[in-house]
């Protein structure tokens, strides 16, 4: 058998470039390079290797955190056909990937990871960054990562690859069991050498397969369809992931089946279309929140039912509401005491239509979707229209990148208050154009995920929308983008502090404490009641400017419309700066998200919130 010597990092890269996936006879490779940041757990072992191997793309980032949230997004504007690798040095370097590793497992989005690892040898123990436990020497901080990885391996000797690099490839390729994958890599086995075969670098071709769900519920779910009075699809990622939009509106026009979108799977419809009804839940809208409280069955496809799209198991109220879960995963697939439809969402929608030849829903049913489809475009453009002074309000602002911005661009955002008004609010002209990290919400992606979007996807403008707090949480991957020629479009918000929690608060009886940048009093921050406050000295566009950005201040809704234009003629990464008020926001359009209250108060605020909390508590539902 022919072999090479090669160190365990350079097996792994030569591996890695040869994957490729292939759906519906389309190829590609499955990994477009590598992020990574070098230390001393990686820079002879991993770092020599992509030196050495040029053609597998090597990207300079600024933080760990950030290039995993760059390579899921890259990933989610790919369907999960393509990603990248992500390498760390040991220690500090290798936790940093854990914030972001979660929100990938969380979204079911693939990204590779290889943090550096202690020495397997052991001898030189101690060694900087280790970990110390007096119950095992077989433990260091990336056996943090086994709750968050899909699969986890820690490679002690460099053999082991021959068994560990294909059952990471089979994971990440899957469409039920993708996540993150992680393999720590001991520093010392790095730069081990070993006799690979060479066919173990053969190209290989990983097939997604479009499964199908067994035909005796195929046609249970027809049955129930055809019985129903009132249905409702809900729309999640999996009709995005899919590509199985276009089969989605064949399957609504044909029925007549208003759609509610979740978040991950706004743009399944294009917002103008007649049947569809927008977000669904507690950031949903009122077409869609009224439609789902009577329906008496309830079409997921796609979605993993979170509390939002739920509205906190309040957002179905109809006492014989039955469901039919269309997703690959039978986990999700089950929820709700659903009928499961376990296969691809395209798939099985094909096969649903067969089925349902001939069957529409009620004429008086329909008219009434349109007519709320309707009546919300209008809500929609009443809250663009608004001209709050003399700060602008988020729905204007949103109104304003939403009209002015180029209709093919992506728009991405993941965490605050722009996320609920975002998924009311935008309109969707295209499947990718709405890209909502929300799965984990976690703030700091927007500027990472935009980078990995754009790279994804050069050719299409990339609207970042992104509050002062997730700025201040991570921005630095703006210097990434200028770097390597990346231009994205940052809308940056200032709302002096935490915009969303701030509502929240006042909401719950709270008042806001804690939430604005703002300084002491009487050795206690003060919350939204206080008369007068000082704001913090901070310079959010000289922080831009410093990172190499171009930056534009505005101060009005025109000047945001002027900036957007000019914007589209700079050749690097613009920044629109502008102030926000953060008491104006949208309303909740006969929805509820629950967070408890405290049950006991000296706060009357408090007290008040906790009887409100009371009564809607009480419409939460199981469904057996």
């Amino acid at each position: 058998m022919a072999t090479k010597r090669l160190t365990t990092a350079q097996a792994i890269i030569q591996f890695l470039k040869n994957q490729y996936t292939e759906r519906d006879g389309s190829e590609q490779p499955f990994f477009a390079g590598c992020f990574g940041i070098f230390g001393h757990g990686n820079v002879a072992g991993v770092g020599q290797a992509l030196q050495q191997y040029p053609d597998f793309r090597y990207y300079q980032t600024r933080n760990e955190q950030a290039m995993v949230h760059a390579a899921a997004a890259y990933a989610k504007i790919k369907n999960r056909l393509q990603t990248l690798v992500c390498t760390t040095s040991i220690g500090p370097g290798a936790t940093n990937m854990i914030t972001a590793a979660a929100g990938a497992t969380i979204n079911r989005l693939p990204v590779l990871l290889l943090p550096g690892d202690i020495f397997a040898r052991r001898n030189v123990a101690p060694v900087l960054q280790q970990l110390e436990s007096e119950h095992s020497q077989d433990i260091s901080v990336n056996d943090c990562f086994k709750p968050i990885s899909r699969y986890w391996d820690r490679i002690n000797r460099p053999d082991q690859l021959l068994l560990s690099l294909p059952e990471a490839l089979r994971v990440l390729t899957s469409p039920v069991d993708t996540g993150a994958v992680t393999l720590a890599l001991p520093q010392d086995v790095q730069a081990e050498a070993f006799d690979f075969p060479l066919a173990f670098f053969h190209k290989r071709v990983w097939h997604v397969p479009r499964n199908r769900p067994d035909r005796s519920r195929l046609d249970q779910a027809a049955a129930w369809i055809k019985a129903s009075q009132k249905p409702l699809i809900v729309a999640g990622g999996g009709v995005i992931y899919s590509e199985a939009t276009d089969t989605l509106r064949h399957f609504v026009e044909e029925s007549g089946i208003p759609v509610g979108e979740t978040m991950a799977g706004k743009g399944s419809l294009v917002y103008d279309h007649p049947l569809c009804m927008g977000a669904v839940g507690a950031t949903g809208t009122l077409a869609a929140n009224r439609l789902a409280k009577e329906a008496d069955l309830v079409i997921g496809i796609g979605t993993r039912y979170s509390d939002f799209t739920t509205a906190s198991k309040t957002a179905f109220q109809n006492p014989d509401v039955r469901f039919i879960n269309i997703n690959v995963a039978e986990f999700d697939a089950y929820k709700h005491n659903a009928l499961p439809l376990a296969g691809d969402a395209r798939a099985t929608l094909e096969e649903l239509l067969a089925l349902l030849a001939g069957y529409h829903v009620d004429a008086n049913y329909r008219t009434k979707a349109e007519q709320l489809h309707d009546e919300w475009e209008a809500e929609v453009q009443r809250i663009y229209d608004i001209r709050n002074k003399p700060l602008v309000s988020q729905g204007e602002l949103i109104g304003a990148v939403n009209d002015e911005g180029d209709p093919e661009a992506v728009m991405v955002c993941a965490a605050g208050s722009l996320p609920g008004d975002l998924h009311k609010l935008w309109r969707s002209r295209h499947p990718k154009q709405y890209h909502l990290e929300y799965g984990y919400s976690c703030m700091g992606y927007e500027i990472a995920g935009g980078l990995g979007i754009k790279m994804a996807d050069p050719d299409r403008e990339v609207y970042v929308l992104v509050g002062d707090g997730s700025y201040l949480m991570l921005s630095a991957d703006i210097l990434t983008s200028v770097q390597e020629g990346y231009k994205l479009t940052i809308i940056l918000i200032d709302n002096d502090g935490y915009k969303s929690i701030g509502a929240l608060s006042r909401s719950l009886g709270s008042q806001g404490f804690g939430t604005r940048y703002v300084f002491p009093e009487d050795n206690r921050l003060p919350d939204d009641t206080a008369q007068t406050v000082t704001t913090l000295p901070i310079d959010l566009p000289a922080n831009a400017r410093s990172l190499g950005a171009h930056v534009i201040e505005c101060n009005t809704r025109a000047d945001v419309v002027a900036a957007l234009e000019t914007a589209k003629n700079i050749d690097r990464t613009t920044v629109i700066y502008i102030r926000n008020d953060r008491y104006v926001g949208v309303p909740g359009y006969e929805s509820w998200w629950d967070v408890p209250v405290a049950e006991v108060s000296e706060i009357d605020t408090v007290r008040a919130a906790r009887e409100e909390w009371e009564e809607n508590r009480a419409k939460e539902r199981y469904f057996f």
